[in-house]
Order: C-alpha cells, then structure tokens, then sequence
C-alpha cells in the first residue's frame, strides 16, 4: 500500500509541474500570437483551468512537506502537550472545511455540468470546478496522514515536532 501512495505521491507531482509548466506556456503562446496579429484567446481560457488544478495540487504538496506558512509565536510558549492539543484542534477544523469543501465542490461540478467553460462548447465548466473537490478530498486524506503520525508521536512519548513528509 505504501508503494502505490508513494507512486500516487509521485504522479501527483507530476502532474502539477506539468499544468505549471503548460500554463506559462500557454501564456507566452498566446502572447506570442497576438504580438504576430492573430490571437488565441482560448490559451487564456486553458491556462485558467490548468491553474486551478495545479492550485489544489501544489497544496498538497506543500501541506505534506509541511511547506505551508504557519505562525507559531505563541503556541511556542505553551507547554508540549498544549501545543499538541493546538495542533489537534487544527487539525480538526481543517478536516471540517474541507469535508465542506469537498461537498460543496462537488455540487458545483455537478450543477456547472452543462454550462461550456469560457464559451467553448466541447469543454463543460465541470472540468474546473471538479478541482475543488478532488483538490480538497488529497488535502483531506494529507491531514489525516499528519494527525495519525501526530497520534503515534502522542503514544510513543515523543515531544519532537512532527516527522511527517
């Protein structure tokens, strides 16, 4: 099972370097063409969905490398086990907004599932809002993965910060 996370880990990856990499080109071509007099409008359009899916990627990815910006000023003063409990708490609201996310996510795909994004008729809007949820849903399961490795950290006695990553 940790192959296969590790390669989905690796696909992940992948895949948001890729639609990082694709939007600046798309971008640039569209720059490109409308300097040469014949625009492409639609690089704009596609460039926007490819954000939106490496947005939710890239948090992930930064949520499981622990790369996320955090202010621990304060919970630094507190004793060991306050700060865990802080972190249990955190880690409880973030499970609740993206349960709602990943709810709410879904609705909007499903309900934007015959509006054409941008105009193009071939392409539903679905394919962009689907970012939301699915984006939220490996958040989800990246928390989890830190609160069960802050739970053995808890049992084993262990006061160091979280290993997780």
């Amino acid at each position: 099972m940790k192959k296969l996370y590790g390669l989905a880990l690796k696909g992940e990856a992948y895949v948001a370097g890729t639609f990082l990499v694709l939007m600046v080109a798309l971008i640039f071509a569209g720059g490109v063409a409308r300097m040469a007099g014949h625009p492409l409008n639609w690089t704009t359009d596609a460039a926007t969905c490819l954000f939106a899916w490496a947005c939710f990627l890239c948090a992930d990815i930064a949520w499981r490398r622990n790369s996320l910006m955090s202010i621990d000023l304060f919970t630094m003063l507190l004793p060991v086990r306050l700060q865990a409990w802080c972190r249990y708490a955190n880690y409880a609201i973030i499970t609740l907004f993206l349960v709602y996310v990943i709810g709410a996510g879904a609705w909007l795909a499903y309900v934007s599932r015959a509006r054409s994004f941008q105009g193009i008729p071939e392409i539903s809007y679905s394919w962009v809002t689907a970012s939301l949820p699915v984006g939220a849903a490996l958040l989800l399961v990246t928390t989890f993965l830190k609160l069960r490795e802050e739970v053995r950290r808890d049992v084993d006695g262990d006061t160091a910060a979280p290993r997780f990553g």
